[in-house]
């Protein structure tokens, strides 16, 4: 049964939006470290199988399409086996034969032949592998003949074992017996092995059996699992052995799968067989149904590697084929041809100098001529680098040793020489990621070494430093080519590359059009809680099924971040200007290949009629992402500083409520804070500089970001740090004192407004000379006008209103309204049409519906609805003569609303406002405290109740004694009850009484148990 169709490398369909195209470059590319992600997951996304789906799956999965290899006739071999057994000529003695292989009429008189002896069957071992004794790491293990195809192996790695697509291929090869290495060598190849799989994201494929160059490997790997964080994840080491060299494979061996399967490492009594390492990951066990032979796995490890070595990955519209390279320590015979065939089929391979054997002798005369490479050289090379084996050399061997080092050397852009202590060359991993580029440069069929495919393969790895030391060069100038690799870049979220691209020549302002806008939000990550509203945005189109998305869908979702003050950043275009781009429906799969972006967007001759801000548009789609550094990169480029940081501020606050996961929702408030302290930072150099300018900074109008100004954007992302910066309340001063001299005392401003006319007497003063100058009205109106003066005498209009209330109230409350009454009724209408206009008359254009919302959002607006609806209530009773009396009581409670804003009023004092935030702040944790002495309340007053009255019935004294009493009692108010006596009514009418005692206690115990309450009386 074959698997599934394989689909290309990367290319993962995610719901809700297209595929990337093919035309623009991206390469991927995130390292291949396994880690979990299951906090980045929100209810929308995907939910994967648990364990035991995973573990059933894989057991009815792998024995339709992965088969073993066993032994079908049982022929005796002449030679016993080294445990002096009788063997079959497959290297398995009887008892590890098949029933059906001991029959000797199935092949009777027939030679023991492996292609017909040896038959495919289901194979029965496979899983999960843990080696006893040595943690709990656990690695995964398949048995496989060795004839199976390539891409069922592919597809078990990257489906059922869950392994990301690699960006690159390193092939381990070399001495497959334990050798020495310098001390220093060893250190800096594991060091940098780890370094490039870390990363760049590469699998890492060795024979996987603890001797060698495997265990070299291994314990590389071994090395980083120790000193790294469990973040960093886990380099993928992949071993590929022969089950039949494998000691105790017998513990491997689970008809439906081990999970896990106990391994137990025994070198000692391994004999001539191997044990598997460790340190590596995953483990391919290539059967051919014999025991005890080696190098089996070497041609389907060949095949399977390859078969890598073709696939593409892509992501963000380019694709790459995974590039392999071949690193080689020390090595026999048999390492010298894997070195041969890896350069005749185009692999690149670095070399080791002083690991020993067959890798330096290639290493010494990779520098020579091609002529100078002679068989006595190379005779003499064998003679001191493999003293124990030279004898057993014959010439013609020599000589074949000699043309394959010749057909090595002769390719050299394939061939790179790790030496210790080279110039620039300090790490394998250098040496790898440069072997690759060396090789690649030789694609361009005009004889021009391949730019844009070696920038390709550096983005893959991640790797800047390579870029920057092997690309960019000053043989070079780069410019507009640059841009599908900075999408690429910005996609795969590589800030580092980002920043290398902007020196090399990238100008946001060309780069970042509206078809690039439209591709990088089509390409949100699937966790994006953006990407997120704008399927529900596009789910509201009446386009169905296929709504396009456009600009300003992304604008709207901008605008309810922002907030409705925010003009939409990009308006809605007209029919005959909307690009014809795709989108599909969310929870919809959708994929592109092999299309230009360019060739998406078919657009009339027309544009949209929007101005495009590149550095604003590529700063809001990396915040909505939460991508701090790549923010933090293009915030850098913008003019508008200060306002972008406050946008960026508020629109991650405004993220944060929405957010479900605790870790985005803290990154989120964090960079929100960094934003901010930015604000800051700049707005104080601007300040120090020049102050009057710096405050004008404050409300210019920027078209950019929705025609706000800073103040705003800082008061509705409650930014109360920028608030209070020195600058801005310097000029809140200003606006607050209008046209009046901050220096005037408070008592001046009273005077003259309880007594205008000394306004001509110069007892105030104003912040411009030609007022000051001036005499008559243009001083009055300056005076009045200010705000400070409209707010007290605002507050002193409502002092008035208020005695006079309480006057009528009192005193002059008549059956007929009095003057003073009617009075209080026009007062009242005023601030109805005052409620009104805040209603209907918002500082910024939204619908009815928004206007409500936004007007009831404000508690104080809630209060004085209330009021007002309170007062023509008790209006109307009042003006009902039989009503008159309960008219006259729900005024007197609606005073109380009415001097209850006077809270409001005050929060604007120094000395009273924070004392009122802490109070209406303290409020809803005294409804908590008061549930908590509810109980204990209610549960004595019920007891007392029930102890001392018998069977009340009366419902409005049920709830005195059993509620209001007890309250009472708290504050030091002993009803007159507690006489040391209970009541003389039986209980039921028996003869028992109520015990005397029981009521006292209780009580006491009560009062006792309240200052533990946090009540305490003071009489």
């Amino acid at each position: 049964m074959e698997p599934p169709p394989l689909r290309k490398a990367g290319s993962r369909q995610e719901d809700g939006f297209g595929g990337p195209p093919g035309g623009v470059a991206a390469t991927g590319m995130v390292p291949n470290l396994r880690r979990s992600n299951s906090s980045l997951c929100r209810n929308r996304r995907p939910q994967f199988l648990n364990n035991c789906e995973k573990q059933a799956n894989l057991s009815s999965w792998i024995p339709e399409n992965i088969k073993k290899k066993e032994c079908v006739h049982f022929v005796e071999r002449s030679k016993l086996s080294d445990a002096g057994k009788v063997v079959c000529e497959c290297g398995y003695t009887r008892e590890q034969h098949l029933e059906g292989a001991l029959r000797p009429y199935a092949f009777l008189s027939e030679e023991w032949d492996p292609k017909k002896h040896v038959q495919e069957m289901p194979t029965d071992a496979f899983g999960d592998i843990v080696f006893t004794g040595l943690g709990q790491k656990m690695g995964k293990y398949v048995r496989i003949s060795q004839d199976t195809p390539p891409s069922v192996i592919y597809h078990l790695m990257t489906q059922h074992w869950g392994l990301d697509v690699p960006n690159l291929l390193i092939s381990v090869t070399g001495g497959a017996k334990d050798f020495h290495m310098k001390p220093r060598l060893k250190s800096i190849f594991r060091r940098g092995l780890v370094k490039v799989a870390q990363t760049t994201g590469a699998w890492i494929i060795t024979g996987g059996s603890h001797t060698g160059v495997m265990k070299q490997v291994g314990e590389a790997v071994r090395g980083f699992s120790l000193s790294s964080s469990y973040s960093e994840g886990e380099v993928v080491t992949i071993g590929i052995a022969t089950w039949g060299t494998v000691h105790n494979r017998e513990s491997l061996i689970h008809p439906t799968g081990g999970f896990p399967a106990e391994y137990v490492m025994d070198e000692e009594g391994q004999g001539h067989l191997t044990c598997l390492d460790s340190n590596h990951s995953h483990f391919i066990l290539v059967d051919d149904g014999t025991h005890g032979r080696y190098g089996v796995e070497i041609p389907l490890r060949a095949r399977l590697e390859k078969f890598i070595s073709e696939q593409t990955k892509e992501r963000g519209g380019v694709a790459i084929k995974i590039p392999i390279a071949c690193v080689v320590l020390e090595g026999g015979p048999g390492t010298l041809q894997t070195i041969y065939n890896a350069i005749t089929h185009g692999t690149p391979c670095v070399i080791v100098e002083g690991s020993g054997r067959v890798a330096d002798v290639i290493a010494q005369v990779a520098g020579l001529p091609i002529s100078e490479i002679t068989v006595c050289l190379i005779q003499q090379k064998l003679g001191s680098l493999f003293p124990e084996m030279f004898e057993t050399f014959t010439e013609s061997r020599i000589v074949e040793w000699t043309k394959k080092i010749q057909d090595i050397v002769r390719r050299r852009q394939l061939l790179t020489i790790f030496r210790e202590g080279k110039d620039g060359q300090q790490d394998v991993d250098v040496a790898i990621l440069q072997a690759l580029l060396k090789a690649s440069r030789s694609h361009d069929g005009f004889g021009h070494e391949n730019w844009d495919h070696q920038l390709k393969l550096a983005v893959a790895w991640n790797r800047v430093d390579i870029a920057r030391s092997e690309i960019f060069t000053d043989e070079r100038v780069w410019g507009r080519e640059l841009h599908p690799m900075m999408t690429a870049a910005l996609i795969a979220n590589k800030p580092e590359f980002v920043k290398l691209f902007l020196e090399n020549g990238v100008q946001l302002t060309e780069f970042g059009t509206c078809d690039t806008l439209l591709y990088l939000y089509e390409n949100l990550e699937p966790c994006c809680l953006f990407r997120y509203k704008l399927q529900k945005v596009l789910a509201e189109e009446p386009e169905r099924p296929a709504p396009r998305l456009r600009m300003h869908h992304v604008a709207q979702v901008l605008r309810e971040l922002l907030g409705d003050f925010s003009q939409p950043l990009y308006p809605r275009p007209r029919s005959s200007d909307q690009p014809r781009l795709l989108l599909p429906a969310p929870n919809l799969k959708f994929h592109v290949q092999g299309v230009s972006l360019r060739s998406l967007y078919k657009r009339s001759p027309r544009h949209v009629a929007f101005t495009m801000d590149p550095v604003r548009d590529l700063l809001l789609w990396a915040i909505v992402q939460n991508r701090r550094e790549l923010a933090e990169i293009i915030w850098a480029q913008s003019q508008d500083c200060i306002a972008a940081a406050l946008a960026c501020s508020k629109i991650l606050k405004q993220l944060s409520r929405e957010e479900e996961d605790t870790d985005s929702l803290e990154e989120m408030l964090a960079l929100a804070d960094e934003y901010e302290q930015r604000a800051i930072g700049v707005f104080t150099e601007c300040y120090r500089k020049d102050e009057e300018r710096a405050q004008k900074l404050l409300v210019r109008v920027s078209e950019a970001w929705g025609k706000t100004t800073c103040l705003q954007l800082a008061l509705e992302a409650k930014d109360m740090k920028f608030v209070s910066h020195g600058g801005v309340q310097a000029f809140l001063t200003k606006v607050w004192w209008g046209q009046l001299s901050v220096d005037n005392g408070l008592w001046r401003v009273v005077l003259c407004m309880l007594a205008f006319p000394l306004l001509a007497t110069g007892l105030v003063s104003f912040r411009e000379r030609r007022l000051q100058a001036v005499r008559g009205l243009a001083r009055i109106r300056a005076f009045f006008n200010a705000p400070v003066v409209v707010f007290h005498l605002n507050t002193l209009s409502y002092f008035a209103f208020l005695c006079l209330f309480a006057y009528v109230l009192m005193v002059d409350f008549q059956p007929s309204p009095s003057g003073c009454e009617c009075l209080i009724y026009l007062w009242l209408f005023s601030l109805v049409c005052e409620e009104l206009r805040q209603l209907f008359c918002p500082p910024d254009e939204c619908g009815l519906v928004k206007m409500v919302l936004l007007y009831l959002s404000d508690f104080w607006n809630k209060l004085d609805i209330a009021a007002i609806l309170l007062f023509i209530a008790g209006l109307t009773c009042r003006l009902i003569p039989a009503l008159l009396y309960p008219g006259r009581v729900i005024l007197s409670l609606d005073f109380i609303m009415f001097c209850l804003r006077l809270m409001h009023i005050f929060t604007v004092s120094k000395t009273l406002g924070p004392k009122i935030i802490i109070v209406k702040r303290m409020m809803k944790d005294v409804f908590f405290f008061l549930f908590l002495l509810a109980v204990w309340v209610v549960s004595f007053g019920v007891a007392k109740q029930a102890i001392l009255i018998h069977n009340e019935r009366r419902v409005e004294w049920i709830f005195r004694g059993a509620v209001y009493q007890s309250y009472l009692t708290i504050f030091g108010q002993i009803p007159a009850y507690i006489d040391g006596r209970t009541a003389l009514t039986p209980v039921g009418g028996g003869g028992g009484r109520l015990p005397p005692w029981l009521g006292n206690t209780l009580g006491s115990e009560f009062v006792l148990e309240q200052p533990q309450r946090g009540v305490i009386y003071i009489p």
